[in-house]
Formats: C-alpha cells, structure tokens, sequence
C-alpha cells in the first residue's frame, strides 16, 4: 500500500542533502524554494514511516495473540490507529495544486454600488487582514486606491507565511478560495430611508511568483511613470513615483503608487505582472485540456457571484458548496475557519475523486 509514494520519499532524501550544503543556501530564493517543498514532503515522509512502523506492530502482535489474547486486543487498537493514519496519507497524497505551496497576492476591487461598493471592499479588507493575524502571516499593501469615506476602490496586498508549512496551511491554498464576486445585503450608511441595497466587490487571488520561476522580456514592457494619488506621506502628490506597467503581448496593466520611490513602486509592480501572467498561462492551459484543476471549487474569475453577506439575518453563504452560517459578525472579524475548512473539504473531495484517473 502507498507503493507510489516511493518517489517522494527519493525526493526527500535528495532534499534534505541539498538543504544540508550551505553553497545552497547562498541562494535565497533557491534555498527557500527547496525549503517550501521539503516542508510540504515532511508529513507525508513521516504519516509513511509511522503507516509501515504500525503494519510491523500489528503483525508482531497477531503472532503474539495465537498465545496470548491481551495482545489480540492490542492489534485491533493498532488497527484502528493504522486505519486513521491511512486515512490521512491518502488525503496527503492526493492530486494537488502545485501552487498551494505559494505565498499569494490578492486584489480587492469595488464593483457596482458605488461608495456602498467601496466602503464593502473597505469591510472584506479588513476581515482578510484579522484572518491573516490569526494565522500569523504577514501582510503588505502593494497598492492601494482609497475613498474620501474611508471605502477602498483597488487594493492589492502581498499575503506571506512566516515560514514554510504544510501546503494546505501556504495562503494560497487557502486564500484561493477567496477569488470571484462577494456580493453584500445591507442598509448602506448612505441611506436615508433603511432600504436595504445590493452591491458587491470583487476579489482576485494569484500565487506569488518567484523571479527564476517566469521570465520576462524587458522589451516587452511599457513603463509608465506618473504623480501618486491619494492621502499621504511625503512624497504623495509630489513627486511622479508612481508606476504603471503594461505587458505589451498580454495587454496585462499593472500599477503600484505606494511606496516613495519609482524604482520601489516598479520592483512591487513586477511582483504583481508575474503573479498575473503566471495564472494567465495556468488558465489558457485549463481551457486547453480539462483536467482535474479545471474543475476544482476554487475561481478566480470575477464574474462569478461566490459568496453573499446579508446583515439583516447576520448570515454568510458560500453558493459553491452550499455553505450557510448565521455568525456574520464574527466572519468580518476575521473568524473564517468555518467556511475554509468547507471549501476545503469539497476541494478534497474533488480531488479524491480523480484518483486513479489517467
């Protein structure tokens, strides 16, 4: 049983010899990314080690229990333990997203409803940023467009783990989920007479990018420079900082006005080009060939309505999975763990279900 996971543990071995040479770790980004995939190995390496130790127990103590019964009732308890250990190393190993060992980016944009639209994408910004605290990354605004009430057009932030772990705890893999259209029920602050209007924000999630791992032809690029806008600190509104790039072959624009200096402002901006065309050529090559990850519960396309949060009945509902919760409050608190492990487990389910297909 697991036989097909001998390669991975070939692979471990061979990381853990890279990882032990310190000419590897002179290379940062080399160093972290062999890091990232020796961390996503460990557990399975470890569930397979325990998974066949407990196979020898339960055999020793089947033998033991032709002369002894106490030992029959050992070999059940180890059974059962073994079966649970199964159990997880099949979810270890079943088909994933290479990118969920990934750091992400994810955008935030108003959408239809005007100023309410905004001061909602002002709300999902801040329970993105709560739920980040609670798993201890770290985040860093890129880019951001606020309005005169405090409502956010365009945000982008940069979401990282504080060190490498299991790829289902990476924020990729978990953020993803996140991408698509998040609609809002609610009486806006604008609203004199308690009417209840719909608007929603949309949200875009992409797996940050190395530098080595895509290249890009300088000569492809339009660079742009102009005066930030905005509140501000020195330098905003003063200075011609600001940065838009365009990748000519793709048409993919990209801005960043945050920082004080162009050159700043264009090392964020490529961050973000990367992590776009990444996925640009990930969903060309989805629409190519249907494969598993196709069809997976996760979307990154804003023209679908994912999610919708209705304050008068304090609820939150995922229309993916058909996950519905009545703890709003606590959701824009930055309490998501509840609808995360749903959308989880239906991607786990997806994915179990392709086992074995060729």
């Amino acid at each position: 049983m697991f036989e097909s996971a001998a390669p991975l543990r070939a692979e471990f071995a061979e990381l853990e010899t890279r990882l032990a040479d310190p000419a590897v770790h002179a290379d940062v980004d080399l160093a972290r990314k062999l890091g990232r995939r020796y961390a996503e190995l460990t557990p399975v390496v470890k569930a397979l080690s325990a998974y066949e130790q407990l196979q020898g127990d339960i055999a020793a103590a089947r033998e033991l229990a032709e002369d002894d019964p106490i030992f029959g009732e050992e070999a059940d308890e180890l059974t059962e333990e073994a079966d649970a250990l199964a159990e997880r190393l099949t979810r270890l190993l079943a088909p994933r997203d290479p990118n969920d060992s990934a750091d992400a980016l994810m955008e935030i944009k108003s959408g239809e409803g005007g100023e309410e639209s905004a001061l909602f994408a002002g709300d999902l910004l801040k329970m993105y940023l709560r739920y980040a605290e609670t798993r201890g990354w770290k985040v860093d605004v890129l880019d951001s467009q606020e309005t005169d009430l405090g409502g956010i057009k365009s945000i982008t932030l940069a979401v990282r783990a504080g060190s490498a772990s299991e790829p289902e705890s990476m924020p990729y893999a978990v953020l993803k989920f996140e991408g698509g259209v998040h609609r809002v029920q609610r009486v806006p602050v604008t609203e004199t007479q308690g009417r209840i209007h719909t608007s929603a924000a949309g949200v875009l999630v992409t797996p940050e990018v190395e530098e080595a791992d895509i290249e890009i032809d300088e000569n492809d690029l339009r660079i742009d420079v102009f005066r930030s806008s905005g509140k501000g600190g020195q330098g905003v509104n003063t200075t011609d900082s600001a940065v838009r790039i365009t990748h000519l072959p793709s048409g993919v624009v990209v801005s960043c006005q945050n920082e004080r200096s162009q050159l700043q402002n264009k090392a964020q901006a490529m961050r973000v080009l990367r992590s776009r065309l990444a996925a640009l050529a990930e969903e060309q090559a989805a629409a190519e060939a249907s494969s598993a990850r196709a069809s997976q519960v996760r979307t990154v396309d804003r023209s679908e309505r994912i999610r919708t949060y209705n304050f008068p009945e304090n609820r939150i509902a995922d229309h993916r999975i058909g996950f519905k919760a009545y703890n709003l409050d606590a959701v824009l608190a930055g309490d998501l763990s509840a609808v995360v492990a749903a959308l989880q487990e239906a991607d786990l389910a997806e994915r179990l279900s392709h086992v074995g297909e060729q």
